[in-house]
């Protein structure tokens, strides 16, 4: 089962802490949960579509002992239900990689603008301004 948990609040979780360091590593967890959902998802998607399979050859099996064509008809709308399921799946997680990949690059990015400034301001010994400082 999957650790993510919905949130009743509409707002993301925000600590607050924008420092270099920090951004860098919510970007790694991010990435990671979301590889980790995409996983998930693409397992999900092939346990519905192999339901999918057995529902409809037990929809065959249902027909072919002769038994009531109401409970085949059933059957079979509970194989294509499980089939359209599997398919958003397979589209939630083309989202969830979609969603990794972006984060991963956000990430990169977020090191190339802003690595070297944080390098700068870590070393040295003396108090520098935050950024926005001066902006008055």
């Amino acid at each position: 089962m999957s650790d993510l948990e919905p949130r009743s609040s509409g707002t993301a979780p925000a600590d607050g802490d924008n420092r270099y360091k920090s951004v860098q590593s919510k970007l790694v967890r991010l990435g990671k949960a979301m590889d980790d959902a995409g996983l998930e998802l693409e397992a999900l998607r092939r346990s519905m579509q192999a339901n999918a399979a057995h529902t409809h050859d037990v929809a065959g099996d249902i027909e072919n002992a002769d038994l009531d064509a109401r409970f085949v008809e059933v059957t079979n709308l509970v194989s294509v239900a499980l089939g359209g399921a599997a398919v958003e799946v397979k589209g939630l997680c083309d989202s969830a990689q979609e969603t990794a990949d972006l984060t991963y690059e956000t990430k990169s990015t977020h090191s190339r603008l802003y690595g070297a400034l944080d390098d700068i301001r870590s070393n040295r010994r003396e108090k520098t301004p935050r950024p926005g400082f001066f902006d008055r």
